[in-house]
């Protein structure tokens, strides 16, 4: 007889990853148009390799424009909708925090953990064997603040004390070589 908490805890590896700047393209404004959620090169091979390691992927982002107004979480949905139609379906979960500091507060909202401490609860995932992949230092504090390490990736500043890639076809070359 199977036992699904025995077959869950065989795969107690994540990535978590941000969505704007590392799975789509960041245009420097809110992304919910589908228009406009355009896909970066190498994500979904990248997904696959990384499926393929055995690691659930989970999307954490925070979602400000849905708190001023801007876009509804319907919106968000479809724009990870589209992201999983891409990838073949290898997506695990999809957290977002939909409020801003202007208008409401929340433990959901990165640099806290809440979203990635709910899939670590949901997924029964141990911290140390997992990863936090973002184009921004709040990405990787909020891993940090819930015992998961860090990749920031982009065209970014050095920062020595960090993990860094271009993007996430590096930063998967780095997990998989690293685990």
């Amino acid at each position: 007889m199977n036992n699904p908490q025995t077959a869950t805890s065989s795969r107690a590896k994540a990535v978590f990853l941000d969505r704007d700047g590392v799975l789509n393209k960041e245009i420097g404004e809110y992304v919910w148009r589908l228009e406009d959620f355009e896909i970066l090169e190498g994500v979904p091979e990248s997904l696959a390799r990384l499926k393929v390691a055995g690691y659930y992927l989970i999307v954490v982002t925070n979602q400000a424009g849905i708190a001023k107004g801007l876009y509804t979480a319907a919106e968000v949905k479809a724009c990870y909708a589209k992201l999983q139609a891409a990838c073949n379906g290898v997506l695990d979960a999809l957290y977002f925090a939909p409020g801003h500091p202007s208008v409401s507060e929340s433990l959901l909202r990165k640099p806290d953990s809440l979203m990635v401490e709910k899939g670590l609860a949901r997924f029964h995932l141990n911290p140390a064997q997992c990863w936090i992949i973002g184009d921004r230092l709040r990405d990787i504090e909020a891993g940090a603040r819930a015992g998961v390490r860090g990749i920031l990736v982009g065209d970014i500043a050095i920062h020595a004390d960090l993990v860094q890639a271009s993007n996430l076809v590096g930063a998967t070359d780095f997990i998989l070589g690293n685990s």
